[in-house]
């Protein structure tokens, strides 16, 4: 069969994918979520695992056009699991429409250096005060979900999102109240719904900020959703409301009773503070990292845990302290001490 022929049975999959992401966020800007069932193109069963987690970074880390040099960074640091968000290949994170010979080139040149993309940044606020606000990031969510099918990408993460209409990271009031509640749902049933389209799995992230604000929120997110294809994003310097530094051990253990079989993908930074999401290069802060990547090696997470929150400069050194502290976790017995 000849290439030109499966380049167009490629972009018509897409086109009929897309077809359907239509249908199902035609209904969101009215709070409601669709459903088409249309079959998985990608199985997303899990291979063989690894024994030991597997560092990987946020490809934005660096900050230097095209892609290909963006990868030949990462290949340079020893890092071969990336989180890939789309300006990184020059179109905005959240694009309308994506070219269609840009598939074949990230996954020709990610292949080339021996590099995994784990997972697509998927991020938009899905709580939103303007409906047609979340309904545009739900088609474009169906974008990127178009694409994972066609580079074999199994996650994308998402942002349960927040009233502040100016930042999806900025915490507003209103975040509490039912209807905030309601919209989110209603948008992350369609993320979960093109997943499912797609074959792949969506992964939210508990934030402070955020209207899924606590590991609690997360489980009662995950319960009422109840579908294989939505997971979470564990970033342990996100967890801590204002007050709750001291307790971090208890937040820990907590978070990861509540959702530690239900992690697909960590981050790893760090925090100076509560009341806030960590802003700080992982070991530059307070964050209990033994206990983290404990809990994290204890609950059976062998999947990327992606390097976030620095800057270029300070890759080698963040790189080291995580593998210094993972070839401690692996050495350690099971038992956690408070």
């Amino acid at each position: 069969m000849n290439q030109p022929f499966l380049e167009a049975d490629a972009r018509s999959s897409r086109r009929q994918f897309l077809q359907s992401v239509s249908a199902l966020t035609a209904g969101v800007s009215c709070g409601q979520a669709a459903t088409i069932d249309v079959a998985p193109a990608i199985s997303g069963s899990p291979g063989k695992q690894p024994a030991l987690m597997q560092i990987g970074i946020l490809l934005s880390t660096f900050v230097r056009p095209p892609l290909e040099g963006r990868l030949d960074a990462a290949k340079a640091a020893g890092l071969e699991h990336i989180q890939l968000a789309l300006d990184c290949a020059g179109l905005p994170a959240m694009p309308d429409n994506i070219p269609p010979e840009l598939a074949g080139r990230i996954r020709r040149e990610a292949a080339a250096r021996g590099i995994t993309i784990a997972s697509l940044q998927g991020t938009f606020n899905m709580c939103h005060p303007d409906a047609e606000h979340r309904a545009s990031g739900l088609r474009r969510l169906g974008v990127l979900a178009g694409l994972c099918r066609e580079l074999g990408v199994p996650r994308i993460h998402l942002c349960s999102g927040t009233r502040d209409p100016g930042s999806m990271w900025r915490r507003h009031p209103d975040n509490d109240s039912p209807s905030a509640w309601k919209d989110m749902l209603a948008s992350m049933r369609t993320a979960v719904d093109i997943a499912r389209q797609a074959g792949v799995i969506v992964a939210f992230e508990p934030e402070v900020n955020n209207v899924v604000d606590s590991a609690l929120k997360a489980r009662r997110l995950l319960d009422e959703i109840g579908s294989p294809h939505l997971k979470v994003t564990m970033d342990a310097a996100n967890l801590f409301h204002t007050g709750e530094l001291p307790r971090m051990s208890e937040i820990l253990d907590q978070a990861f009773a509540l959702v530690g079989k239900d992690v697909v993908m960590a981050h790893a930074k760090d925090l100076d503070r509560d009341g806030d999401a960590g802003h700080k290069a992982a070991g530059e802060g307070k964050l209990d990292y033994d206990r983290y990547l404990s809990l994290l090696h204890h609950h059976g997470f062998r999947g990327p845990i992606f390097l976030h929150g620095l800057s270029e400069a300070q890759v080698p050194k963040c790189t080291a302290f995580l593998r210094e502290k993972l070839a401690r976790v692996a050495a350690a017995p099971r038992r956690l001490d408070r």
